[in-house]
Order: structure tokens, then sequence, then C-alpha cells
């Protein structure tokens, strides 16, 4: 897939359990902090779960908007004050049915669905307020729109762990056609016991601290969170462009990757011809890394077999955060673009928080160890999903400005 235009992220909003602010998150994300992952004893029904959990206190939805009222909406809302100035600008400058709106979530209210549920066990009826649109997949991206006042394209995608990962091809596409101006893109995932739960019944919950690409893997913990962009026609005033998007299906299984990762293999050389790439100029690579023992597998293969002898250095992130599901895509791409936020300066990079205990059976992939530093200018971040969803994005950093020139 090849784009006449550059697509330029102009402005992020985030809050994670690394931290709600973009130098928070950078000075905890490259020392490997995992103070945002805690034990909870009321997600699971039977023992107790390590989780990421973001602490920050939340907004109020406003009353205009009570229809709205749900966790999910108000962490999307804490960080949609956070470039809401930009947007402003925005509506004046473009007219807000040129604004999209594209967003990824696998949970949307469905805690406050499980409340609602509560009660009506408990009292025989729905809380009042109960609206059972409020866990509808659509309500965020919803939500989001009549805060803006905004009525250009809106919807959600929904593709499990790659659904924050594919909004960046969405909102290319809205820009490329000309329908939009400005698109704002990203994911949100709130904690919630139906999501616990069933990863639980399919053996996937850790036992303790996930630990990826280990001999030792026993499954995921999950997080929360979320990471909003605006993503603009490039300019002579941006440096950071979405230059390579890779989208597959690998059609093999239905929770299970394919063995080889073909998919996988398929997003990343797909990313690489968009960004017109070679491998080896690839700096960093944010691996899915869920450390369940089959996408671990999967994806070593799939890196081995895109990168052979040019390997970069590759960590996942998902020690630090938990796995946010619908929203991993939009928070480690977030993680990219503060990595390359540090013009012309070598940048610590993510460590790999592990037993550093290596699987065997599996390729050896350079695992990023404390303290590890370099000057990097592309960076690749990979999501692949349940049902063999894959998208892989690269980021890159232009050292010279860019005037929205064409690119093959």
């Amino acid at each position: 897939m090849n784009s006449a235009t550059a697509i330029a992220i102009t402005h992020l909003g985030l809050c994670t359990p690394l931290g709600q602010t973009p130098q928070s998150v950078r000075d905890n994300l490259v020392a490997g902090s995992t103070e945002g992952m805690h034990w909870r004893d009321d997600l699971l029904f039977d023992r107790s779960v390590l989780v990421g959990q973001v602490d920050s206190p939340l907004p109020k939805i406003p009353s205009r908007l009570k229809r709205f009222d749900t966790r999910n909406n108000q962490l999307t809302l804490l960080i949609a004050q956070q470039i809401e100035a930009a947007i402003m600008t925005a509506k004046a400058q473009y007219g807000s049915h040129r604004i999209g709106i594209i967003l990824g979530t696998s949970t949307s209210g469905i805690a406050t669905g499980e409340q609602a549920l509560a009660q009506l066990q408990a009292d025989g009826q729905f809380p009042e307020d109960y609206d059972y649109a409020k866990q509808e997949l659509g309500d965020t991206s919803q939500f989001l729109q009549a805060y803006f006042e905004l009525n250009g394209p809106c919807y959600t995608v929904s593709t499990a762990c790659s659904s924050s990962a594919k909004v960046f091809a969405s909102g290319q596409r809205l820009i490329d056609a000309n329908i939009c101006d400005m698109v704002i893109v990203g994911g949100v995932d709130t904690l919630c016991k139906l999501t616990l739960n069933g990863f639980y019944s399919l053996e996937s919950i850790s036992n303790g601290h996930c630990q990826p690409f280990s001999v030792n893997r026993d499954g995921i913990n999950i997080g929360e969170g979320g990471a909003l962009f605006t993503l603009e026609r490039a300019t002579a005033d941006n440096h950071i462009l979405v230059s390579g998007i890779g989208e597959s299906s690998d059609a093999h299984h239905i929770s299970a990757p394919h063995p080889e990762g073909q998919g996988a293999i398929a997003a990343m050389q797909a990313a690489l011809e968009m960004a017109n790439l070679r491998p080896e100029q690839i700096d960093y690579l944010n691996l899915h890394g869920t450390a369940t023992p089959k996408n671990d597998a999967m994806e070593s293969r799939a890196v081995q077999q895109v990168f052979q002898s040019h390997l970069p250095a590759c960590s996942s992130t998902k020690p630090l955060t938990g796995h946010t599901l619908g929203a991993a895509g939009a928070i480690e791409a977030a993680f990219c673009y503060l990595l390359l936020s540090d013009y012309n300066k070598p940048q610590y990079l993510p460590p790999q928080v592990w037993d550093q205990q290596a699987d065997p059976d599996n390729p050896s992939l350079p695992l990023v160890s404390a303290n590890t530093q370099a000057k990097i200018q592309h960076v690749m971040s990979n999501s692949f999903a349940f049902g063999g969803s894959n998208a892989s994005v690269i980021f890159s950093r232009l050292t010279v400005p860019c005037d929205a020139k064409e690119r093959a």
C-alpha cells in the first residue's frame, strides 16, 4: 500500500499506568518502572490478579452528556482535555465537518453494564440511568464527537488487540481521500471483570508479573489506559510522521496466531514497503510481546524472518502497563512518539523487564537491557490480535523539515 499524502502526528494526549503527561510517561518508560502495576482482589472470582491501573483522578462527564457517563469515557475525557485547545483551533480552521474521529476499544463501558446487572440481581431492577448504549463499542467515539461538537466521520475499530493500531490506517485514508483535514485517532480501554475472567477462562492470565519471551512465561497481565492523536497533512512544522502502516489477517484460528507468523510477517513487510524503508533502517521495535506461549513464539519467528541479520533493538512494554487490549496499539504508538520527540539526541530505549531466561525453542531477539541508548529515526510498533488481525505501524522522525511532499 503506497500513499501520496505525508501524514503527521500534530498533537498527543495520554493517560497510562506510567503517568498522564508526556514527560512522566517518557521518564517511567525508559526507567522500566512497574509502579503502575497493582494487585487487585475484586476482578477475578477466586484469586487476586496483577493489573496495570490508572490511579489519576478522572473528570466528571458534563451534565449535557450524562448519557455517556462511564469510566471509559471519563478516562477519554481526561485525555481529550489535553488536546482540546488544538481541536478548537482546528474547528475554526477546517470546520467541524472536516474533523473525523476513529477510536479503538474492546471494553467501552462494559464495567458500567456489570454494575447495572449487579443492581438488577440485588434489587430486581436496573439503575434509573442505565442505558445499554453505554457498553456498545461505538460509545466512546460518539462521546468524543459530542464533547467536541464535531460532525465529520466518526466510528470505532474493534479488532481486539490491534484495534487502536489499525486506526492510523483508517485515519490516513480519510485524509488521503480528502474527506478530512484532521482525524482524531487513538484508543481507550478500562478494567472490567468480563475481560479479566474471559482471559482467565482461557488460562491466559499470568500468576504473577508477565514475562514476555521468557521460557517461564505463563500469560498476560491486563491493564487500562488510553492515548489520542491528531493526524494532519504534514507541513514544514511537523517532524514526526506516520510513515508506514501494514495490515493483514492470518485467517488461521479464532484465538491462536499462525504458528509461523505469516500474517505478522505480511503486516511488517507492508509497513516497510509503504515507508520505503529497508529492515535495517528500523532503529527500535516495540514488540506485541504478550507473554503468552503462542504469541511470543510466533512473533519471534516473524521478526527473525523479516529482519534476518538486521534485527533492531526491541522490547515489549506490556510488563510496565499490562496489556491494554483495544488501547494497546495507541498507547504503544504514544511510546514510540515520545521516543522520537527528542530531536538529534541519543535516547534511552524502553528496557525489557523480565527474568532474562530466554526460551531456547524460539529465535533469540536483541531485547533491550537497562540504560541502553540509541539515536533513533524510525521505529516500528507491532499489534497482533485474536482472530489473526495484525497491524504494524512505523513512525519516523524527519531530520530535515517536511513540506508535505509526495512520497511513493
